[in-house]
């Protein structure tokens, strides 16, 4: 018997449909709260211009970083065996779990005027990263890292290492193997990954306002603006929501064969 066309249980059905509806209903409230015949005028505003090429700037920027320090972490994690790996991977999930709120408070603390780095920072270097651009990209690299993270690390645990035997046979070195061998067989997972760190940073709120401040044209990103229209300005925060809503659908579809199979 084909267990894959049973028929489903009325009651997990119900449940099932009330956990869609949960899902959609809020999407579909907002979508029917827009004021489409302004929606344009909007999104074109010098505040919501200025958001949104700030919101790409600092979340490219997150990405950036997020490939080149996530990349040697994914390895570590992935190929090697050592005693304190386990500890490793606690520090990188715990942004995952961790508050926005209080990931931007544990910024503050160690990177802000007072702060455990930022005191010398500023002290020695004259270098701020509170209420700057610098500091909104820190906070958005610091919770969208462990995105890249984990995906990197998957890509990697699938490539057997026995191509790495190989490669070290032929006489090749870790490096050579490693970026002509290894990296266009996991190119994939990372890309995905990156497009994930992308879309966290992008629309990261809670550290960066904590953290960076609301700043205009400094720190003040698409959250942090829909945030403030709100109270001013409700069909503006909910053309941002919406423009937020959209790059998350395609990032959704997008990456769709990565997180589930429709055969």
């Amino acid at each position: 018997m084909n267990l894959s066309r049973r028929r489903t249980p009325w009651g997990v059905g119900a449940l099932v449909a009330v956990a869609a509806l949960l899902l959609a209903l809020p999407l579909i409230g907002l979508v029917q709260r827009a004021s489409w015949s302004t929606l344009v005028d909007d999104l074109t505003t010098t505040e919501a211009r200025n958001a949104l090429v700030l919101s790409i700037v600092v979340s490219l920027a997150a990405t950036l970083a997020c490939v080149v320090l996530g990349l040697p972490l994914a390895w570590v994690l992935a190929r090697t065996r050592w005693v304190g790996r386990g500890a490793l991977r606690v520090l990188v999930l715990v942004p995952l779990v961790l508050p926005p709120v209080v990931g931007g408070i544990a910024l503050l603390s160690a990177f802000g005027r007072r702060g455990l780095i930022g005191a010398p920072l500023g002290d020695v270097l004259g270098i701020q990263l509170t209420f700057t651009t610098a500091g909104a990209v820190l906070a958005a690299t610091f919770v969208a890292l462990p995105f890249f993270v984990l995906v990197a690390e998957a890509a990697l645990r699938q490539v057997d290492t026995r191509y790495d035997e190989v490669a070290a046979t032929l006489g090749a070195s870790r490096w050579f193997t490693f970026r002509r061998v290894t990296l266009p067989m996991i190119a994939p997972g990372l890309a995905a990954g990156a497009v994930l760190a992308w879309a966290r940073a992008l629309g990261e709120f809670g550290a960066t306002l904590t953290f960076a401040g609301n700043v205009e044209g400094e720190t003040r990103t698409l959250p942090l603006a829909i945030y403030l229209e709100l109270d001013t300005n409700a069909s503006g925060a909910v053309a941002l929501s919406l423009l937020l809503l959209a790059v998350a659908v395609v990032v959704v579809v997008a990456l769709r064969g990565r997180w589930w199979n429709e055969s």
